[in-house]
């Protein structure tokens, strides 16, 4: 597979899933703009060491997800810099858990706004160019939360089963378009910030390591297995060959078994 002089947009893209899914794109030959709400001097470094280290071209456009119109700038700056958006991949989000009743509003605003609106936001600025170019792939970086409920994270939960709808809607439009449209559910993923969160829940249990990874954090994950951030880059990757070209509007659970359960 290549997809030498295509142009991919992957938003919050400087670590995680994001960084991995830029990875395995470019890897194939993409050109590559990564993305983060900040626009720091490390944001264009990182941008840079990826283009040395793959041989590719590659690009940092700082945008925050909750702002419409930086969402749309975003997609204009990519195409005024590699002359189209071929590949967009929405898989900026945030997180907070909280009972309903505690549920702060702001934050439910704004995790609607990164996790599902951002997704609209830059999927309407980009469909036009696919559309004119006959070919386009969009992957939307949902959740096993976006098929499956769990408590305390009602605005999450939300959000990914919004993006999954989206993903739908989007998919059914683009059809005869040459352009697919379609989301992967990840399970729980090993990033940084799911690293950051096992010594709290070490103390929160009073568990080792290795007890709270599999106890709790995996309780609902069949294969008491972390997916690799890797593994979602993979299966994007899949999504933007030629291969998947009959595969749009649907789900693809990464998750270890837990939408099985």
């Amino acid at each position: 597979m290549s997809l030498a002089g295509r142009t991919a947009v992957v938003t919050g893209s400087t670590s995680g899933i994001g960084l991995a899914v830029a990875e395995a794109l470019a890897a194939e030959g993409a050109r590559l703009v990564l993305n983060s709400f900040t626009d720091s001097a490390a944001d264009h470094a990182l941008a840079a060491a990826l283009a040395a280290r793959i041989g590719t071209s590659a690009a940092y456009v700082g945008a925050d997800m909750a702002d419409p119109a930086a969402c749309e700038r975003l997609i204009a700056e990519a195409a005024a810099r590699f002359g189209s958006v071929d590949i967009l991949v929405n898989n900026a989000g945030i997180q907070h858990v909280a009972p309903i009743e505690d549920f702060p509003p702001d934050k439910w605003n704004a995790i609607l706004a990164i996790n599902l609106s951002s997704a609209f936001h830059t999927i309407r600025a980009a469909v036009p160019a696919m559309k004119a170019k006959g070919w386009g792939r969009i992957v939307n970086i949902a959740s096993a939360h976006g098929l499956i409920a769990s408590p305390y994270k009602s605005a999450y939960v939300a959000a990914k089963h919004g993006l999954v709808g989206l993903t739908k809607t989007v998919a059914l439009e683009l059809a005869e378009a040459g352009a697919t449209c379609n989301a992967i559910c990840p399970g729980y993923v090993m990033t940084p910030l799911v690293e950051a969160q096992i010594p709290d829940q070490m103390e929160a249990h009073q568990m080792d390591r290795d007890t709270v990874i599999r106890e709790v954090m995996l309780a609902r994950q069949p294969t008491r297995q972390f997916v690799a951030a890797t593994e979602i880059g993979a299966t994007a990757l899949f999504l933007c060959s030629d291969a998947a070209r009959q595969i749009t509007g649907t789900t693809i659970s990464v998750d270890g078994g837990w939408t099985a359960m």
